[in-house]
């Protein structure tokens, strides 16, 4: 077998691979055979047909599927030969295949580049750190006291903290625009989930009346052609609700799954989870600032293939999410929606692997059971979780992929220039959210 590789541009190459022609006839042959296995033909008793005769019916089927075979063959065993870092699968292309000759075809690939990491000591990461204040704790006890605000009907008028339902219709320069319309619409009053004078206009009305709201979008609105527009919405009340506070006892903790009985016993678990939401946060957005800090000093080339799986992935994730089931085809999302992402992991996962192996890092039990353990306390039956990701051992591979980036931050952060930032735990956590969604 003879074979020449050749650069054709970037991580693309070329490789020409010359087989002999007896070694192609030799599969050819056995294709046949196995086509013309079983096969009743006209004229002739089975195992009596004559060779002639079965190539003239099965041969340009037999060469078909032999010279296929015999390309994939050749090929890996070259790719394997040569050390070839392949990525992705190769598009083949006969140059030569003809009866009696040699074949030659072309292999058209890509591979992998050659990471090579700068120093991490030149890397400036950005390290914020932040506690959980008696205040925060309080504003979450508030919060989840107002997500169970029992509602009830009101005569009365509509002030700031009640809760209308409404039907609504909106107008720029008299005519009614997209999006701005909706019936049984309900709204707090006081939220800032409207736009700013919407729902300081509904303060005083009450079920049954109409009102008339002179209004003008923000400047940074996110519909791009609404965007500092004057409008007026025309709104009718149907409903006027008034809410009341839940007491804080032992059915209030049970239904957020705290079994509690002093209102001190439930701010102290609101606090620890939230010392585990922030504990979170702040690692998710340390991590960030690392691979950032990678990204813009180590820029690499990434193969076109690799971007394609990878969008492949997400838009399979996204139709899971969505409940698309199998019925929905994932190839019919456009592809340019996830490419930036799918870049960005590409080479966020080839800047780590290079990194993980030129350190020979391997995962550690301690940070492992650290990582089991913090998803378990998320649990009421922590033993149970512990047990299934140490006994599950694709979940356990999981964990202990996790581990090895965790531990592969602390590497970086050893040697990088760290600046730490104190922040607020509002601020950390809003801030890791929107990382996540971006």
């Amino acid at each position: 077998m003879q074979v020449s590789i050749a650069t054709t541009s970037g991580l693309e190459r070329c490789m020409t691979i010359g087989v002999p022609a007896a070694e192609v006839e030799q599969k050819v042959t056995a294709e046949l055979k196995k086509l013309a296995r079983g096969r009743r033909i006209d004229g002739f008793r089975p195992g009596k047909v004559p060779p002639a005769v079965i190539k003239r019916l099965f041969g340009k089927q037999a060469r078909y599927e032999a010279i296929y075979q015999q390309m994939q063959q050749s090929f890996f065993a070259a790719v394997q030969e040569n050390n070839v870092k392949l990525a992705g699968m190769p598009y083949f292309e006969p140059t030569v295949d003809e009866d009696g000759k040699d074949l030659e075809f072309k292999a058209t690939y890509e591979v992998y580049p050659e990471v090579t990491l700068g120093d991490f000591a030149a890397l400036q990461v950005e390290q914020k750190t932040a506690q959980v204040s008696d205040d925060d704790v309080e504003k979450m006890v508030d919060t989840l006291r107002k997500q169970s605000t029992r509602w009830s009907e009101s005569s009365e008028a509509a002030a700031s903290g009640d809760r209308v339902v409404i039907d609504f219709e909106g107008f720029i320069d008299g005519s009614a625009f997209e999006g701005g319309k909706a019936n049984a619409y309900t709204l707090v009053l006081g939220s800032n989930s409207m736009i700013p004078g919407f729902e300081d206009g509904l303060v005083g009305a009450a079920a049954g009346s109409e009102v008339t709201l002179d209004v003008t979008f923000p400047e940074g609105y996110h519909k791009e052609e609404l965007k500092g527009k004057p409008a007026q919405f025309k709104v009718k009340v149907s409903k006027v609700e008034k809410g009341e506070l839940p007491v804080m006892d032992s059915e209030f903790f049970k239904s957020f799954g705290v079994e509690s009985s002093t209102e001190e016993e439930f701010r102290a678990e609101i606090r620890s989870n939230m010392e585990r939401e922030l504990k979170r946060a702040l690692r998710t957005l340390t991590k960030n600032q690392v691979i950032e800090g990678l990204k813009a000093a180590n820029p690499i080339e990434v193969p076109a293939a690799l971007i394609n799986q990878e969008v492949d992935r997400l838009r399979r994730q996204a139709v899971q999410q969505f409940g698309g089931g199998q019925q929905f085809d994932f190839n019919q999302l456009p592809a340019e929606i996830f490419k930036p992402q799918a870049e960005s992991r590409v080479v966020v996962g080839l800047l780590m692997s290079t990194a993980i192996e030129a350190a020979d890092m391997k995962p550690s039990e301690e940070k492992v059971s650290e990582l089991i353990e913090e998803i378990a306390a998320t649990y009421q039956e922590p033993e149970e979780v512990r047990n299934y990701y140490l006994n599950n051992a694709q979940q356990k591979s999981q964990i202990e992929a996790l581990a090895l980036e965790e531990q592969l931050v602390e590497k970086i952060l050893a040697a990088a220039a760290v600046t730490v930032v104190e922040s607020s735990y509002e601020d950390v956590i809003r801030a890791a959210n929107a990382n996540q969604s971006a």
